[in-house]
């Protein structure tokens, strides 16, 4: 899954997040805005975790998200 479908697509991406990070409250959820970034930081601070395992974290969920098309793109294929 290309990161930018998941900013583009955040309201719909936001529920998987919360599963996997139960931790992240609404408010951060609104503040990451579907930005990596500031998604793999709320992980780390939230969690006390290292940099590198919050973008490991990351990088695993992303990967196992499915292809959402971007609207007006069409979707990857794989």
């Amino acid at each position: 899954m290309n990161w930018e479908n998941i900013e583009a697509n955040w309201e719909q991406f936001r529920g998987p997040v919360q599963q996997q990070w139960g931790k992240l409250t609404d408010d951060q959820l609104d503040a990451i805005s579907g930005k990596r970034h500031f998604l793999t930081g709320q992980i780390q601070q939230t969690y006390a975790v290292s940099v590198e395992n919050a973008e490991r974290q990351v990088a695993t969920w992303q990967q196992r998200q499915k292809e959402t098309p971007v609207e007006g793109k069409p979707a990857e294929s794989k």
